[in-house]
């Protein structure tokens, strides 16, 4: 693998001030892969520079948006030549099964090409007219970029989540200081590397790599950053939205989920199972949107668990590169160690374990566990009420509608939820009760660049994505003309 010991600082590769570097590690061989370079607050502070050089200074916020356009695509075109070798380095990295790997970076390349759509429309939408009560005065109301941003990305999707922020602040004018998570650092840089082959022009985009206290917290508070857009977990977004009050900062948190599924009883049992699988399974549960609360109608509860059962222990555990491989490993040791406790925490919590929870037997090496489901969880219990962030889910029975609705809706978070019946008219009518930002009807987790993307409560500020995600990224400016040749007359008669 090549060297990753650089950070891309206003269009070119330079070692870290310090000249640190850490090791990322194969989830599933447990082996070093890459020493990357680790920046600090010295870093940091460059890279801002450099990005508030090239907004105040340079031509991307005085480019036409059609001319951003075409960058954006150049990025696209960039990842799409490379997605073979970009997937296995983002399997290597964070350990996913290649298939899953390839669709991340196929929506990568579309999320950039959506935003060049978008951008171009900003030739036309940027300024809008406004109808004012005094006809001596006109009035427009302008959309500008935000200035400099940063962003700072989680390892479950590392492509993907970049493109999530860079595509729409791009889009938009904005110049960015990206940081990714240390645990899949290597696709980030990857990026760097297509953007100057785009002619993306110096210090629009710098990706600084490092832990999350030597670079991510010097990024949240430096004074030069104009926007913080964060993706990761609430202790962290916390932390995040403290430091950019200092500073007014405009901020947008993408922040953690306990999302409920609810399957009523005249739902095809089959059909529910694969999506409850999808939901949880996908990523290796990895997913802050993932339907990890799973409530079913008593009427088909016990049959529902039992096909769940036997589709769960058919699902392929192993390295991402092999083939017929649906479960990857976890991430990193850490998160091994967090998903195999709250395991224990759920058995000695009173919910029945009803299949896996230990290590593959054909598997001696890596992060790797068997898919968990969990059924008669109670609903004080800590696996029902937190995150885990693993494919562990978790599984009560309900009698009717509305208890369904109050179960789903007593949690801190808001991100996402998905509701499954034969009846559209209850599926329609429990959707709207539903206090979530994201809500799917007889299906779970499919995700579209079109579509808002956020959650309420616990689970983040702002929208991503769609039209919303753009503006993320702009600021509204007023502009009112006195337009009369008569003086105005307040002090002069």
């Amino acid at each position: 693998m090549k060297s990753y010991e650089q950070l891309f600082i206003d269009g070119r590769w330079v070692t870290p001030v310090k000249k640190a570097t850490f090791e990322t590690v194969d989830p599933s061989t447990e082996q070093v892969i890459a020493k990357v370079a680790s920046a600090t607050a010295e870093d940091v502070d460059l890279a801002v520079k450099a990005a508030r050089r090239a907004f105040d200074e340079g031509p991307w916020p005085r480019m036409s948006g059609a001319d951003r356009a075409a960058v954006l695509r150049r990025i696209g075109k960039g990842i799409r030549d490379r997605i073979q070798e970009l997937g296995e380095i983002e399997v290597r990295d964070n350990g996913k099964p290649l298939p899953e790997a390839l669709w991340d970076l196929g929506d990568a390349a579309g999320c950039f090409e959506y935003y060049a759509g978008l951008a171009e429309e900003l030739d036309v939408s940027a300024e809008t007219s406004i109808t004012l009560s005094d006809d001596r005065f006109s009035s427009v109301a302008r959309k500008e970029p935000v200035g400099v941003a940063g962003a700072i990305i989680p390892w479950n999707f590392p492509m993907l989540m970049a493109a999530w922020k860079v595509a729409p602040a791009l889009a938009a004018g904005c110049t960015m200081v990206l940081k990714p998570s240390e645990l899949t650092p290597l696709t980030a840089l990857e990026l760097a590397d297509i953007a100057a082959e785009a002619d993306l022009p110096p210090g629009v985009l710098n990706v600084v790599t490092g832990l999350g206290e030597d670079a991510g917290a010097p990024l949240s508070e430096h004074p030069g950053i104009d926007k913080l857009a964060f993706t990761g977990s609430v202790p962290t977004g916390c932390r995040i939205m403290q430091a950019a009050a200092r500073d007014i900062k405009n901020i947008s948190l993408e922040l953690g989920g306990k999302s409920p599924f609810i399957v009523f009883d005249d739902s095809d049992i089959d059909a529910a199972v694969e999506w409850i699988m999808f939901g949880i399974f996908w990523n290796q549960g990895e997913v802050c949107s993932a339907t990890s609360r799973v409530l079913v109608q008593r009427g088909i509860y016990e049959r529902l668990i039992g096909r769940l059962k036997e589709e769960t222990q058919k699902i392929t555990v192993g390295n991402g590169l092999q083939e017929n491989v649906l479960l990857g490993p976890l991430v990193s040791k850490g998160q091994y160690d967090k998903v195999l406790g709250a395991v224990e925490r759920g058995v000695s919590g009173g919910a029945r374990l009803v299949v896996g929870g230990g290590r593959p037997s054909h598997l001696d090496k890596g992060f790797f566990m068997e898919p968990v489901v969990f059924a008669d969880v109670p609903a004080d219990s800590w696996v029902w009420n937190e995150e885990i962030f693993g494919p562990v889910v978790c599984i009560r029975p309900f009698d009717d509608e509305d208890e369904a609705v109050r179960s789903a809706n007593d949690s801190r978070f808001g991100l996402a939820a998905a509701v499954m019946s034969r009846d559209s008219e209850r599926c329609e009518r429990v959707a709207r009760a539903l206090r979530a930002g994201i809500v799917w009807i007889n299906c779970s987790q499919p995700t579209f660049t079109e579509a808002p993307w956020g959650g309420y409560k616990q689970s983040g500020i702002g929208r991503e994505l769609g039209e919303w995600g753009l503006n993320n990224y702009l600021e509204t400016k007023q502009i009112t003309r006195y337009d009369s040749d008569k003086p105005w007359g307040w002090y002069i008669k």
